[in-house]
């Protein structure tokens, strides 16, 4: 394996592994858990699969991997706080959204060169992309994975103060 090839399974084995913990803590808490708090006055648990799953949604254009899957999910998951609005969907539908968007995404990264981590976001002109090239794919999908680290611990916390 050439140091560019390692470069990028690296990124994708790190992205499957946070995303992949995240589903497997998912799968062990009921519909009902869900709408536990991961900590009093804090999110629910389900606030932070709506809210992931429209962060990660965000990335498809944002990467120019194509259409987003689930604006819908905005309102309710990043422009406002939990419980503001009304859940958009159900638990069954918002997991089977955050499988949709996240397998949609690894798909993409699965078949990237080291030259597609490389390549600039949309959100950022070519002109900044000239003077700063760290504003790339590679440095969003770095930070996503970080964030859904994050959150994910949250998720787990929630989960273990229900065993508890």
């Amino acid at each position: 394996m050439t140091n560019e090839e390692i470069l990028g399974v690296t990124v994708l084995n790190s992205w499957k592994l946070v995303i992949s913990r995240f589903y497997k803590t998912l799968s062990e808490l009921s519909d009902e858990q869900l709408q536990r708090q991961v900590a009093p006055g804090k999110n629910r648990v389900l606030y932070l699969l709506g809210h992931l799953t429209a962060t990660h949604d965000r990335m498809l254009p944002l990467l120019a991997l194509g259409d987003r899957l689930h604006p819908e999910l905005d309102e309710t998951y990043i422009t406002n706080p939990d419980r503001a609005l009304g859940d958009p969907l159900s638990a069954v539908e918002l997991r089977r959204a955050w499988a949709e968007v996240n397998n949609k995404l690894t798909a993409a990264f699965e078949k990237f060169t080291l030259n597609d981590w490389l390549q600039k976001h949309t959100a950022v002109s070519d002109g900044e992309f000239l003077k700063d090239p760290t504003r790339n794919r590679l440095a969003v999908v770095i930070s996503r994975t970080g964030h859904a680290s994050y959150h994910s611990g949250q998720a787990v916390f929630a989960k273990w103060d229900i065993e508890k």
